[in-house]
């Protein structure tokens, strides 16, 4: 029996929550990227960097200087792991539509065939004169 998520959303979407969900660390680099990429993570640094600049140290700031760009390689290497993992599941969706639409594309033209050979058969049955039959 299939759970209620399988059945609101593409199976593709459904197999991909399930396999990230069992998985720690995925889960922590979701958090992360999540949290990354929202407003209050841009509030918290701006409040954070006018504070640091403020009170913490003299200019030019080198130990925030050293901590942005440490930041920024974290960020963007959860960004890239990012984009991976929805290219991945990008493809592996496009995968599954491309059996079904191959499916369905078969199924139809089987379809069609059927409804061919029936429409002239009864072409056939109610056009010959009884003396031809």
């Amino acid at each position: 029996m299939s759970s209620p998520d399988a059945r609101r959303h593409h199976p593709v979407v459904a197999a991909h929550r399930a396999g990230r969900a069992g998985n720690v660390q995925l889960r922590i680099a979701d958090a992360i990227t999540k949290f990354a990429g929202s407003m209050t993570f841009v509030y918290l640094h701006a409040v954070g960097f006018a504070l640091w600049m403020l009170f913490v140290e003299t200019n030019p700031w080198p130990t925030l200087t050293l901590v942005v760009s440490l930041e920024a390689i974290f960020l963007s290497t959860f960004v890239m792991i990012g984009q991976n993992r929805q290219a991945e599941f990008q493809q592996a969706k496009a995968d599954h539509d491309f059996v079904e639409q191959e499916l369905e594309l078969k199924t139809n033209t089987e379809l069609t065939r059927a409804i061919h050979t029936m429409t002239a058969e009864l072409h056939r049955r109610l056009l010959t004169t009884p003396e031809e039959q």
